[in-house]
């Protein structure tokens, strides 16, 4: 499964399958290479990917291993926010149109629940409880 840091929001599901992939590959890169020359070297953009994943794993703990837990980049915090509220119904549907929510703020109280890592220089969420 392939990801990036301009992704608004990632699965850890998919960090998981990847380093999976990424380990599988490099294993079998090393196999061919130490074949044809034992001094040879993996190929460190590859090695360097998986240690930030398995970082971001290790980073996440028990919240990595829930599944389908989602990042959610810091750039689309405040409209993930305001999903989730009317997703899980904290915002009534008849809402009279003259009400306003402020939806920095609530998004900054949402996020004491979460914690962050960063893929590639990005801040993502992540929920910590």
């Amino acid at each position: 499964m392939r990801f990036s840091n301009h992704d608004d929001t990632i699965s850890s599901d998919d960090i998981i399958e990847r380093i999976e992939e990424l380990e599988s590959e490099l294993e079998s890169e090393l196999e061919t290479l130490k074949d044809a020359d034992p001094e040879a070297e993996l190929d460190d953009g590859d090695a360097a990917e998986l240690k930030n994943l398995k970082e971001i794993i290790e980073k996440m703990g028990s919240a990595a291993t829930r599944e389908h837990e989602t990042l959610i980049r810091e750039s689309y915090w405040e409209d993930y926010v305001e999903q989730l509220c009317e997703e899980i119904g904290d915002i009534p549907k008849d809402l009279p149109a003259y009400i306003h929510i402020d939806w920095k703020w609530t998004a900054r109280e949402i996020a004491m629940d979460y914690s962050t890592v960063e893929l590639d220089g990005i801040s993502y969420y992540y929920r910590n409880c």
